[in-house]
């Protein structure tokens, strides 16, 4: 394919003072290791100098080459960009802190290099405060067990993909995070992960508080959503109002058996009202899987756009 071997791109917000040194040490990396590369220094619309410098840097290297959003969209808006503008075989993404070794790139394009489709860094190691690092493992917990991904870093900002991994997921929001789970459901499941090293933060501070956790886990829902039941909203709407008609019927045929045949007065009784919000609830819930099923369909797309590995097409063949 045309283009460089190796896609590098970094998210960067107000990175200034470490943009010269990591962009010097992905230089030295890639030409020890022989890699024809590239490096999207996509900046996030940072309110310091940092745009300046990735200026200065393209102008001496056209290697690099610099991405300015208009304002501060997130990491997985800087991530879609730089994934849309990627022309390597294989990508690499990392944080701009320092905080990710540029060293560690060849071991992970080894591993592509083997049959995996992504590799994940494992920061086994860190360098943070200790109100970071639980928060982070019962969060890698919880989203390794629902994923059934095993993976033991999701957060971690150091990853390698095979380019037909990136064009193929949509990335927004903050799912960036779960990359490897988008990835999965569009079948490239050949998913590993590799130690890597992790370094103190040398300049700033960093950019993320407590309420991303909470903000992740919302969007490991929508994930799970997305992932299991967008093509079938059915499945997940259907069975909730199943459950919930059930119940509700089963309810109001008890306190109505009271009624019937014991004379127990219920129009005093919660439990009548649950037994009819239940009945309810479950009538809206099929009609909502229903409409999105109906969405669907009138969305669904040819055959032809689905991602087709390889077509063993027939010849007939006529003897002379």
């Amino acid at each position: 394919m045309n283009g460089p071997e190796l896609s590098i791109i970094v998210p960067i917000f107000d990175e200034e003072e470490s943009i010269p040194e990591l962009a010097d040490r992905i230089k030295s990396v890639c030409e020890t290791a022989g890699y024809s590369f590239e490096t999207l220094l996509v900046d996030d619309g940072s309110k310091d100098g940092s745009w300046d410098v990735i200026g200065s840097i393209h102008a001496s290297d056209s290697r690099f080459s610099g991405i300015r959003l208009r304002r501060n969209y997130g990491k997985s808006a800087a991530l879609a960009v730089g994934f849309d503008q990627a022309k390597g075989r294989y990508v690499v993404t990392m944080d701009a802190d320092l905080q990710d070794d540029p060293s560690e790139i060849p071991g992970l394009i080894e591993l592509l290099k083997s049959g995996y489709d992504l590799v994940s860094g494992w920061k086994k190691k860190r360098h943070d405060p200790i109100t970071k690092i639980i928060p982070s493992r019962f969060f890698n917990f919880i989203t390794r067990t629902i994923t059934r991904i095993p993976l033991h870093d999701f957060n971690c900002g150091l990853k390698a993909y095979r380019s037909e991994v990136i064009k193929c997921v949509h990335v927004y929001g903050e799912l960036h995070r779960y990359i490897p789970a988008l990835a999965k459901w569009e079948g490239y499941d050949r998913i590993t992960e590799r130690v890597v090293q992790h370094h103190a933060r040398k300049h700033g501070r960093t950019k993320f508080g407590f309420e991303r956790y909470l903000r992740g886990f919302l969007d490991l829902l929508s994930v799970l959503f997305l992932t299991r039941f967008a093509a079938r909203p059915m499945h997940f709407f259907g069975t909730l109002g199943t459950v919930a008609f059930i119940g509700g019927f089963v309810i109001s045929l008890w306190i109505s058996i009271e009624k019937l045949f014991l004379g127990i007065p219920i129009g005093d009784r919660p439990l009548l009202l649950f037994g009819i919000l239940l009945i309810l609830v479950g009538i809206q819930m099929f009609s909502v899987g229903l409409i999105g099923e109906m969405i669907v369909v009138s969305k669904a797309e040819k055959a032809s756009s689905y991602d087709i590995v390889s077509h063993l097409e027939a010849r007939s063949e006529v003897e002379v």
